[in-house]
């Protein structure tokens, strides 16, 4: 999962007002709106997880667990409604999973989403990736790619990319990618966004 952050203000801190969560080891989400749905997955994996699981709760069960919470603050005048949909992604029995679950609180299991301002480019980028010929790398490096050509520079200057995976070479656990890797995707992206402007 990666995220472009727009720094608001010089006086911010690199890595403050995270965008990525943890939801439990195996799982993580990149919500905008992140206050409010990731502290209820994060009540709904515990709970679950100890009390009707005995293990990590299932990635598609907590999908649809987040997705009813969504589509419940629909429902109701003195809920909020969400404004913005929430990718969620994770390592179960059948592999790695990622989920988006829409603001009406539909979900759907995917290769690749986006959501965001720049999601229709960003699909489109995405659906030219062969997901199951490539490693975890070098997503990490495609993703970086598709944020950096995706971000508009006229409007916003500086950004921070946030990036989290959830591999066999995370050990199935769900943490930031590596300093170095993210280093390296960075430098990739600049690359192919330089390569580009020059045709």
């Amino acid at each position: 999962m990666g995220v472009e952050k727009v720094i608001a203000s010089k006086m911010m801190l690199p890595g403050s007002n995270r965008r990525i969560h943890s939801v439990h080891r195996h799982s993580g989400m990149l919500d905008p709106d992140y206050r409010i749905s990731s502290y209820q997955a994060l009540v709904f994996s515990l709970n679950l997880s100890i009390s009707v699981y005995g293990e990590p709760i299932p990635v598609k069960e907590l999908a649809e667990r987040v997705a009813s919470y969504v589509h419940l603050c629909t429902l109701y005048w003195w809920l909020r409604p969400f404004g913005s949909g929430i990718i969620l992604g994770g390592y179960g029995r059948e592999g790695p999973q990622l989920y988006m679950i829409e603001p009406s609180g539909i979900s759907y299991r995917y290769f690749g989403a986006a959501i965001g301002k720049g999601k229709q480019v960003a699909k489109t980028e995405i659906e030219k990736l062969k997901f199951s010929e490539m490693t975890c790398r070098e997503g990490v490096i495609e993703v970086a790619k598709i944020i950096y050509k995706v971000h508009d520079e006229a409007k916003y200057k500086a950004f921070e990319l946030e990036m989290s995976w959830v591999c066999d070479e995370s050990k199935k656990q769900h943490e930031k990618v590596p300093d170095a890797l993210l280093e390296e995707a960075k430098a990739a992206a600049r690359a192919a966004l330089e390569e580009m402007d020059a045709d």
